[in-house]
């Protein structure tokens, strides 16, 4: 084995390309576009290594148009679940025996094969199977991703740097990081990629084995993923593919004594449940299991009266309505005082307006689909809610003709507790409360109480001591909180990522923190010269 102590490449965020027209990385993507739009995809489980089409399967649809079948998904029965979980165990030993630095290697190689040979191929997937735009598909799947990679890579380095101090003559302490003595599940959202890759990778490069379930729309382009890190060198029954219906898997995979930890992105209800199921369980289980968890958000904007209206305007539609604010980050619930309101109000529909929705194929569309018929009809029941009890300021529509369509929707009340204020919609409608400006310190109150959540937030003002002071008042109001800016994208390597509250366990994805959770450390002390005498000095 070679000798040294490894220095890891200086992490980069990867560069947002523009896909103007004329790029030659646009051209890319829409090539890819066609191809995939002409190919039904079979994706199987992937089980130690192994492809297995279980011929039990749901097709994934376009939700631009839903008449329109991207791919046929084959879902694990209780038998491919189970197997999934001795792969991984099988796996654990091989795994954990590598140097940190040959795991590493492994994700280094996908970040750049992802950055190159696979970009377009990924964005187009993303595009089509969860309605994201040619922007949004970058920087969320791509970029988001890439970044993950190189960053956990070096601080997985630095975790591994960071010994006892060396004081006492003749006794050598170190800690040995271990992974965790089990396998790790990861539970994937519909709406990041990026995301789902990193719940199942970020454990594995601290030397875990894993059974990864991702949300089955998402799959077109979580299974490209899949297929980087095949190709980078992934060791079979490392990451194991299930795919499946929430419970149909989960409740299997809960129940085995060998799990150690729990990496879940997605709703509150199923994160309570997870939970419940790790305390039943616990005297079956071999350890106690990690459970690391990021959930919902009513994310937030609250404008001081001296904020600057333009740049609150932009806020609002960008952070509400960028992939029909299918972010858990996205802008819901608004505080805009009454000497900013008709601004606002007026840019804000103007600029709605002249926003185009669409079939994401048409890369002039800034709106897409949602994400289901499912989400449809909730959101549909929210317009429903808006149109009996608020004012709808601006959109309100829906069309299911040809693609899940809810138009962006602006929306104000009266009551800064009503229902819209402080439920989780997780669409395209935003909810504004107008107060007046001698209210400040009881709207910060109102934001601070309103909701159960605690995921982002934003603040604009201009006077610092405002900012100072209503930052201090918000501190556990949000765990990714914005001044002057909207409250989504966060970018690894810059703002670690996630909230507390029911918003979930703040592990800061994209951080050490996280990391940190996916090891087991192991205290190592060596006597050079150990004690002959059991005697002690003061004895004599």
């Amino acid at each position: 084995m070679s000798a040294r102590i490894a220095q890891v490449p200086t992490p980069l965020n990867e560069p947002v390309r523009a896909y103007a027209p004329g790029d030659a990385d646009r051209a890319l993507v829409l090539a890819e576009l066609d191809k995939q739009s002409a190919d039904v995809m079979e994706i199987p489980c992937l089980i130690g290594g192994e492809e297995v089409f279980t011929g039990n399967t749901v097709a994934i649809r376009n939700p631009s148009d839903h008449s329109h079948i991207l791919a046929n998904v084959h879902l694990a029965g209780p038998d491919e679940v189970n197997a999934a979980v001795d792969a991984a165990q099988a796996a654990r030993a091989d795994w954990m025996a590598l140097s940190w630095e040959d795991r590493a290697a492994v994700l280094l190689r996908a970040a750049a094969l992802l950055a190159g040979p696979h970009r377009a191929a990924v964005n187009a997937a993303t595009m089509l199977a969860q309605g994201k735009t040619i922007y949004q598909a970058e920087i969320d799947a791509v970029c988001e991703l890439v970044d993950f990679w190189r960053f956990n890579v070096k601080y997985a380095a630095d975790i591994v740097a960071d010994q006892p101090p060396a004081h006492s003559e003749g006794v050598w302490n170190q800690l040995d990081y271990r992974p965790l003595d089990g396998f790790v599940f990861a539970i994937a959202p519909f709406n990041f990629s990026s995301i789902a890759l990193n719940l199942c990778t970020a454990p594995a490069l601290m030397g875990n084995t894993v059974v990864f379930k991702p949300t089955l729309q998402s799959m077109p382009s979580v299974w490209r993923m899949m297929q980087v890190l095949h190709e980078a060198g992934m060791p079979a029954g490392v990451i194991n593919l299930v795919n499946g219906h929430g419970a149909d898997v989960g409740d299997i995979v809960m129940s085995r004594p060998e799990l150690a930890g729990v990496h879940f992105t997605g709703s509150t209800k199923v994160f309570h449940g997870l939970w419940k199921q790790v305390a039943n369980n616990l005297d079956t289980y071999r350890c106690y299991p990690r459970i690391v968890g990021e959930t919902g958000g009513k994310d937030f904007i609250v404008a001081h009266p001296s904020a600057d209206p333009a740049a609150l305007s932009v806020a609002i539609l960008r952070g509400s309505f960028e992939f029909q604010g299918q972010k858990c980050s996205a802008a819901s619930r608004l505080y805009v005082p009454s000497n900013l309101w008709e601004s606002v109000r007026d840019t804000v529909c103007t600029e709605m307006a002249n926003m185009k929705m669409g079939d994401v194929r048409d890369l002039s569309n800034f709106i897409g689909p949602v994400i289901d018929e499912r989400a449809f009809r909730k959101h549909q029941e929210y317009l429903k809610i808006a149109a009996d009890t608020a004012e709808i300021v601006a959109g309100g529509t829906s069309d299911d003709s040809t693609g899940w369509f809810i138009s962006p929707t602006f929306v104000r009340v009266t009551d800064p507790k009503h229902r819209l204020m402080s439920e989780e919609i997780f669409g395209p409608i935003v909810t504004v409360y107008v107060y007046e400006p001698e209210d400040w310190e009881e709207t910060l109150e109102l934001v601070d109480t309103t909701s159960p959540y605690a995921l982002t937030g934003a603040l604009f003002a201009r006077d610092r001591a405002v900012i100072a002071a209503a930052s201090e008042r918000l501190r556990f109001a949000a765990g990714n909180y914005y001044i002057n800016d909207k409250p989504t994208g966060a970018v690894v390597g810059q703002q670690p990522f996630g909230g507390g509250r029911a918003s979930g366990t703040n592990d800061k994805a994209g951080s050490p923190m996280n990391l940190l959770r996916w090891v087991s450390p192991r205290t190592i002390k060596e006597t050079m010269v150990p004690a002959t005498d059991w005697r002690y000095p003061f004895l004599d």
